[in-house]
C-alpha cells in the first residue's frame, strides 16, 4: 500500500514519461499478484469489512491512471496529488471528525479540476450543483457527529464501533445518511452527478466516478457500523435505491451524450451498493466492496474510452457516432470489452458483486429481488446499446481514421482491464463465498 503511494507521490511530481508512469504501475500490480499473501489479503479485506484498505488500493491506482491518461494536460497531475491526499486520509482516517473534514475538503479540488479544465461555459453551473448538494446534505451530519462524539466521549471509530450502538428515532436517521447517499448519489440526489461528468475533465470524470462517489459508501458503511437504525428506515432507503437503479437504467436507454450515459449507469450501479451496505449481512457486505472495486475501474475506462472517441468524433452525440469497429477495430473491442465488463459479463469482477447481492434484497422483500432482477436485465441492455452505437454503422465523414491510438491510451486501457480479471483467481473465490 506505501509502495502505491509513494510511487504515485513520485510520478506526480517528477516530470516522468506517461509510458515509465504506466509500466511502473503494472510493475506493482504484478509483484502484488505474485506475493503469496495476496490473494488471502485481498480476501480478508473484503470480508472481513477493512473497506478502507480496499480504497486505498482503489485511490492509488486511479490516480496513477488517471495521470497516465491525461497526458495532454501535465498541469492536472498536482491537483491529482492534493485530491489523492485528502482521499488517502479520508480512507484511513481513525477519528470521525476528521473523516468529516477530509470527506468535505476533497471537494474542493474536483471543483477546481471542473471550473479549471472544464469543457465548457455550463461547468461553473456543474461546480455550484455540485458543492450545493453535497454541502447543504452534510451539514446535518455535522451537527448529529459532534452530538454522538460529545455524548460518547470519543470520536475514535473503534470505540465508538465496540459501544452499545445508539437508537436513532424519527428523521434523525435521514439526515445522517442524506450525506453520503447523495455523495453516491442516490436517485432523486443525483441530479448533480451527470452535470459535473458531462463538464469535467477527463481525469476530474475518471477521479470522480472511481473514487469520489466510493466516499460516500465507506462513509455509509461507517456509520451503520456504530448507529443503530430500525429495519424500516433501511426498507424505505431501499426502496428508494432500488426503484432508482431501474429508473436510472430506464433513462441510460434514452441518453444521446455518452458522458451523461455512463454518469447514469453509475447511478444504477451505486443502488446496488447501498443495498448491499444496508444489509447488514455477510454477503451483502461482500457484494458492496466487489462492486465498489469493480465499478472503480470499469467506469473510469468507459469515460476515457468516450474521451478518446470524441477526439476522433468531435461529438459526444450517438446519434453522429458509429462505424469505429471497421475504423478503429483496437478502440472497438475496447468498448466491447468494458461494455460486457459494466453489464456484469462473466468472468468480471462486477457479476460476482452483482449476484452476491440478490440473497441481501431477497431477505427484504421478494419486490426487491424482482427489482434487481430487472436493473441487471435493462443493464445489459443499455450496455450493448452503447456498444452498438458506437462500433457499428457506418462512420461519418467528419471522422479523422487518420489519428492512430497512441501507446499511452492503450495501455491505459490494458491497465484498467487487469484488476476486473481477479475474478480468475479461483482461491479468491472460494474465499469470498466460503
Amino acid at each position: 500500500m506505501y509502495l502505491y503511494l509513494l510511487t504515485f507521490i513520485v510520478c506526480a511530481l517528477v516530470p516522468l514519461p506517461s509510458a515509465v508512469v504506466g509500466v511502473s504501475f503494472l510493475v506493482l500490480v504484478t509483484v502484488g499478484g505474485l506475493h503469496h499473501n495476496f490473494q488471502e489479503g485481498l480476501a480478508g479485506v473484503l470480508l472481513l469489512g477493512d473497506l478502507g484498505g480496499v480504497m486505498v488500493l482503489l485511490t492509488a491506482s486511479l490516480a496513477l491512471l488517471s495521470i497516465l491518461s491525461s497526458w495532454e494536460e501535465p498541469g492536472q497531475a498536482p491537483i491529482i496529488l492534493i485530491l489523492s491526499i485528502f482521499l488517502f486520509l479520508a480512507f484511513s482516517a481513525s477519528s470521525v471528525i476528521w473523516f468529516y473534514l477530509f470527506f468535505e475538503a476533497s471537494l474542493i479540488p474536483t471543483l477546481f479540476l471542473i471550473v479549471r479544465w472544464g469543457y465548457q461555459p455550463e461547468r461553473v453551473q456543474a461546480g455550484t450543483y455540485m458543492i450545493l448538494y453535497t454541502v447543504t446534505a452534510s451539514l446535518p451530519l455535522l451537527v448529529l457527529l459532534v452530538g454522538h462524539v460529545l455524548f460518547s466521549g470519543s470520536d475514535q471509530f473503534s470505540f465508538l464501533s465496540a459501544l452499545p450502538t445508539t437508537q436513532l428515532s424519527g428523521v434523525s436517521w435521514l439526515f445522517l445518511f442524506a450525506a453520503f447517499l447523495v455523495k453516491m448519489p442516490i436517485y432523486g440526489g443525483h441530479l448533480w452527478l451527470p452535470k459535473a461528468h458531462v463538464e469535467a475533465p477527463l481525469a476530474g470524470s475518471m477521479l470522480l466516478a472511481g473514487i469520489l462517489l466510493k466516499l460516500g459508501g465507506f462513509g455509509l458503511y461507517q456509520m451503520v457500523k456504530i448507529l443503530d437504525v430500525s429495519h424500516s428506515a433501511f426498507s424505505v432507503i431501499f426502496g428508494m435505491c432500488m426503484w432508482g437503479g431501474l429508473l436510472s437504467s430506464l433513462i441510460c436507454l434514452r441518453q444521446v451524450d455518452v458522458k451523461s450515459y455512463v454518469a447514469y449507469s453509475s447511478v444504477a450501479h451505486m443502488s446496488i451498493v447501498i443495498a448491499g451496505v444496508l444489509s447488514g449481512s455477510a454477503a451483502g457486505l461482500a457484494s458492496s466492496s466487489v462492486v465498489m472495486f469493480a465499478h472503480g475501474f470499469s467506469s473510469p475506462a468507459l469515460f476515457y474510452l468516450a474521451a478518446m472517441t470524441y477526439k476522433k468524433a468531435g461529438t459526444r452525440s450517438l446519434v453522429y457516432m458509429g462505424g469505429y469497429l471497421s475504423a478503429y477495430p483496437i478502440l472497438a473491442l475496447f468498448w466491447f470489452l468494458f461494455c460486457s465488463v459494466n453489464m456484469a459479463a462473466p468472468p468480471t469482477l462486477n457479476l460476482l458483486g452483482e449476484m452476491m447481492v440478490m440473497p441481501a434484497l431477497w431477505s427484504f422483500h421478494f419486490l426487491f429481488l424482482v427489482v434487481g432482477g430487472l436493473l441487471v436485465f435493462f443493464s445489459a441492455a443499455y450496455n450493448m446499446l452503447l456498444y452498438v452505437s458506437v462500433s457499428h454503422g457506418a462512420l461519418a465523414d467528419y471522422a479523422s481514421p487518420a489519428c492512430q491510438l497512441r501507446s499511452a491510451e492503450l495501455l491505459s486501457l490494458f491497465l484498467h482491464l487487469v484488476p476486473l480479471l481477479f475474478v480468475l483467481k479461483v482461491s479468491l473465490i472460494s474465499s469470498l463465498l466460503a
